[in-house]
């Protein structure tokens, strides 16, 4: 991370030089000192341009060596050739933080990837941080500074926005100004060539006049430093992303616009759920959250009161509560009694609460005061829908419901349904800070985020786990292994690995004929399992190649005729060395897999499922990141839908939960420990009530 000397030289400048402009009005430097002059900003600025040239009435320099020393933020609007040289030139000066609006960089291909690569150097040689290059710029409204090349400047708000996408921020700005939402910073983050969203966070999470964090992103710069920054940001803001990419067609075209590797969606769902982002599923619940946020307390607790004067909208906010985390809680017996007083009789008072169609502004009044004091509600979701009966009203609804806000500590979230009847009532309620939706379902998709927020934020802090391993003996064979040219570590080699973590491997032995396969199992003990031996076979159970619960010597001996049999014929070019005899893994057991790969931004992705048809055809499979916490792994044991028949329901007994976390926390070190091993399988782990054994285990080494 940076230090916040250069952070806040970067988004708190007393002075500013623009270097590159011109008298010329379309001239990009000439249009930041413009919207810099426009937006009020009272530092100081210090046109630069080779003919020294006054820009809008400011005496310009004619060389970056004449800046003075107290020049605190550089933007530069020159064509991607010279852009280095100049931060040189400035590092002299010193200048901490620079912004590069040039496009031509890493977005245009090899040519500009190279520039690139140069510019970001260079800045880390000069101890400088730069935000794009080719970006907006970005806003602070505190310090009324449009330091950007967008005229429109944002209002005076609590929302802190970034992107990498230029046209995202322009929907934003335009939006925001559209709802009468303000932003407290905006931040076209462009290439990030050196600035990337984990420093941005990092200023953020600190910054006083900001109350939640929106951003946009395609790819995300540095995937661990996220994830500590993130986490750390969301044990005090809300954050909000919106993620695009996640298709094959979209993941191609997000890396072709940002210049940079995209990693998975199942490592980005991953990294969202352990650092608590509120991820956004589209650019309209993106905003929309974002006003929730912005506007509204957390609630505390997960109880929502839904008041409609119709039953169809009351009846989908329910179902979409109960989709989420929300709870269609029953009120308490005093508003009962209240409502039975207020409503007609055959009205529904036990949440939702149906006022019926002929409500009016005085029915609203009560029934909202009424349930607004019930501390069986932590949020209230208020629905208007224009039947006759009410619609000479609604504007009075929505002042009161407006006075309601300011004496109700509950958040409160309003859908007022249908069109011209209610938009003015729908503007008046954002415009005092009640977020206003067009239909039940998206108001109930912000509540329940903010009420997951404020699960997030009372959680206990992860525990972490260290394992005693054998780090040396691990190093030495997965070294033993590169320079023999192999690219997989197999069998007995993987075995050894995983003992060296203290991973729970059965007794196992290389047997070279029938007669040592003998041996071998009369000292391990019947019932024994006996497994095809070679470095180039992987999927033995696929081919037939494993028998299992052999109890004598007679089954044995033939089991090893036939594997090794089969083997020579379904595996011509595979090299045999014999059978692997194994003891055999706990009664009563089920098989699970666990499985990890290195992702190109977030580092190794560890996955947990059933074995067979739950992982290969149901998907039903829970992924984290690593390092894993303890409550990580109970986490993705306990999410798969399968969870059930290892708790013993229906097929076998319950297994040994602990067994099973201790190997996701040991194979989550050993991926920590060695970014050699780009991808690891354990399939299948036997689990059972007295513990678990991992039967088999491959590794891939790069």
């Amino acid at each position: 991370m940076y230090s916040y000397s250069c952070l806040k030289a970067l988004f708190e400048p007393q002075s500013i030089a623009v270097i590159g402009t011109s008298a010329e009005a379309d001239n990009p430097g000439s249009i930041i000192i413009a919207n810099l002059l426009a937006s009020g900003y009272k530092g100081k600025i210090f046109p630069v341009n080779g003919e020294g040239e006054d820009v809008h009435e400011i005496r310009a320099f004619s060389s970056v060596n004449e800046l003075p020393r107290s020049t605190d933020l550089a933007i530069i609007c020159l064509p991607p050739s010279e852009v280095s040289s100049i931060l040189e030139l400035l590092a002299e000066i010193p200048v901490r933080a620079a912004v590069v609006t040039s496009g031509g960089f890493g977005e245009i291909g090899r040519e500009g990837y190279l520039l690139e690569k140069h510019l970001a150097r260079t800045a880390k040689n000069c101890d400088m941080i730069i935000l794009g290059p080719n970006c907006m710029g970005l806003m602070n409204s505190a310090l009324s500074m449009n330091a950007s090349i967008e005229p429109d400047f944002t209002f005076s708000g609590n929302i802190a926005f970034f992107s990498q996408s230029g046209a995202i921020c322009t929907t934003a700005l335009d939006w925001a100004n559209c709802e009468g939402v303000g932003f407290s910073k905006f931040i076209s983050l462009g290439n990030k060539a050196i600035l990337g969203e984990a420093t941005i966070l990092n200023y953020l999470a600190d910054d006083p006049d900001t109350k939640v964090i929106v951003g946009y992103c395609e790819t995300l710069k540095d995937g661990q430093d996220f994830l500590r920054t993130a986490y750390d940001t969301t044990t005090k803001k809300p954050l909000i992303l919106l993620r695009a990419g996640e298709t094959p067609a979209g993941a191609r075209a997000a890396s072709a616009h940002a210049g940079a590797l995209t990693g998975s969606t199942t490592a980005y769902n991953a990294a969202f759920r352990q650092t608590g982002v509120m991820q956004a599923v589209d650019i309209e619940d993106m905003f929309n959250l974002a006003h929730a946020f912005s506007s509204q307390p957390l609630p505390k607790g997960s109880n929502v009161a839904i008041v409609s004067n119709s039953g169809g909208p009351g009846i989908l906010a329910a179902d979409m509560c109960e989709k989420g985390t929300l709870t269609i809680s029953r009120p308490s017996s005093a508003t009962i009694d209240i409502l039975k007083g207020i409503l007609p009789a055959y009205a529904s008072l036990y949440n939702p609460i149906d006022m019926l169609g002929d409500a009016n502004a005085d029915t609203y009044h009560k029934t909202l005061r009424a349930v607004a004091e019930d501390d069986a509600f932590h949020s209230i979701l208020i629905i208007l829908s224009p039947a006759a009966n009410v619609l000479n009203d609604v504007a009075k609804i929505a002042a009161d419901i407006i006075a309601l806000e300011k004496e109700c500590e509950k958040p409160i979230i309003t859908c007022f349904m249908g069109g011209p009847s209610v938009e003015s009532s729908r503007k008046l309620l954002r415009g005092a800070g009640i977020p206003c939706y067009d239909f039940p379902e998206t108001a109930v998709r912000s509540l329940d985020a903010m009420t997951r927020c404020d699960r997030w934020r009372k959680k206990d802090w992860p525990i972490e786990v260290c394992f005693r391993r054998d780090y040396s003996k691990a190093k030495s064979i997965v070294e033993n292994c590169k320079l023999t040219g192999l690219n997989e570590l197999v069998e007995l080699d993987a075995m050894h690995l995983g003992s060296a973590y203290e991973l729970p491997v059965p007794e196992t032995v290389l047997a070279r004929t029938s007669n040592q396969a003998a041996k071998a199992a009369k000292r391990i003990g019947y019932p024994v399992a006996l497994k095809i031996a070679s470095p180039l076979i992987s999927r033995k159970q696929e081919l037939g190649l494993v028998s299992t619960n052999i109890k004598t010597p007679q089954e044995l001996r033939k089991a090893f005729l036939e594997i090794t049999t089969r083997a020579t014929r379904r595996c011509k070019d595979a090299y045999i060395t014999g059978c692997l005899v194994q003891a055999m893994g706990p009664e009563d057991s089920h098989e699970v897999v666990v499985h990890f790969r290195r992702d190109p931004q977030f580092g190794p992705l560890i996955s947990f499922s059933l074995a067979g048809l739950h992982e290969d055809m149901l998907n039903d499979v829970s992924s984290r990141l690593a390092p894993l916490a303890l409550n990580d792994a109970q986490e993705m044991i306990r999410e798969i839908k399968a969870y059930p028949i290892l708790r013993g329901v229906r097929f076998g007994g319950a297994v040994n939960l602990g067994a099973l976390e201790d190997i996701l926390l040991m194979v989550s070190q050993m991926a920590m420990d060695l970014p050699e091993i780009q991808e690891a399988e354990f399939d299948p782990i036997i689990a059972g009530p007295e513990g678990a054994v991992i039967a088999n285990m491959r590794m891939t080494v790069g």
